[in-house]
């Protein structure tokens, strides 16, 4: 049986630290699905088919990775494509708690698939999508942030 993982997020915008988790997971999986979340609820700075097409662009040489979005939760959105994984990154104590919770949650509405988590690079521990959309919507250089293969593009916001 294939290892199959989730990377769930908004990936509003993709940061240097998604990249970093993504990149010391993949050894662990045959296959990952970035899975781009979509909450019709929540206000984005850039489209969806912005943020897909910058995953798509950073990982176009790596055969492993496949980019969807996907609406509702992330555990049925797991099983529709077999993968018995969620990978998450952690940051902080504070996203621990709140990724604990999550995952603890997932377990009861779906006993096959483990939550696998990865301890943030403490280099990149800072950088937050949420820090960097506060950046670039204030006119600031959101480049040390960002993958390069992005950088023109989300500057031209």
């Amino acid at each position: 049986m294939k290892k199959i993982a989730v990377f769930p997020g908004s990936f509003d915008p993709v940061t240097i630290g998604h990249i970093d988790i993504i990149n010391r997971g993949l050894p662990l999986f045959d296959k990952m699905i970035i899975g781009i979340g979509v909450n019709s609820q929540k206000k984005y700075l850039f489209p969806l088919e912005k943020r897909i097409s910058w995953l798509q662009k950073i990982f176009e040489f790596e055969p492993k990775i496949e980019v969807q979005s996907y609406t509702g939760l992330t555990v049925n959105f797991c099983e529709t494509h077999l993968a018995r994984y969620i990978l998450r990154g952690i940051r902080s104590s504070g996203d621990f708690e709140f990724e604990r919770a999550v995952s603890q949650t997932n377990r009861v509405l779906s006993r096959n698939i483990e939550t696998i988590f990865i301890l943030a690079n403490p280099s990149l521990a800072s950088v937050s999508s949420s820090i960097v959309r506060d950046v670039i919507m204030n006119g600031g250089d959101p480049s040390p942030f960002i993958p390069e293969e992005i950088e023109n593009l989300v500057q031209r916001k």
